[in-house]
């Protein structure tokens, strides 16, 4: 029989191989929402709406893929009110904005579509980090959604 503990490290490496294989799916949804931006004319402001607009949905289909793994959590410590294992879950996450935020960036500068709106062909740093505070508001939802998940449990 398995342990909490294996049982947790199974559940654990089954969510980061979900989040490594949303990565893809994740570019794919962007051009889709961007593609769908560009043919309603909807320039302004496409960057921003549709890295949140799929960002979000990505965390939101995270957090239930999350629910649906048998995680045990009665035996994980919880240090200041985080569990273990919403730390070792959102680890899963490290890179994954920067490196879709590259590509986004990339996708919008070798746009012919958007080469005549010269603040989404090539974001500037302020734009970048507006959306960097928004993502982080979208983060901090998940994070505590995903604690709050593994709390009830214990």
């Amino acid at each position: 029989m398995m342990t909490n503990t294996q049982k947790n490290a199974d559940c654990l490496a089954r969510f980061r191989q979900y989040v490594a294989e949303q990565k893809n799916a994740l570019k794919k949804r962007y051009e889709q929402s961007l593609a769908q931006d560009l043919s309603r004319q909807q320039w302004d402001g496409c960057f921003q709406r549709n890295v949140l607009a799929v960002l979000e949905q990505a965390y939101d289909d995270a957090l239930a893929q999350l629910q649906t793994l048998p995680f045990d959590s009665s035996e994980t410590p919880v240090h200041q009110g985080l569990s273990d294992l919403t730390r070792q879950a959102l680890a899963a996450f490290d890179g994954f904005v920067d490196d879709f935020l590259l590509v986004v960036v990339d996708k919008h500068r070798t746009s012919c579509a958007l080469s005549n709106f010269p603040d989404e062909h090539k974001p500037d740093k302020i734009y970048v980090n507006e959306v960097k505070r928004d993502i982080a508001g979208l983060w901090q939802d998940f994070a505590l959604s995903a604690n709050a998940y593994f709390l009830e449990g214990r």
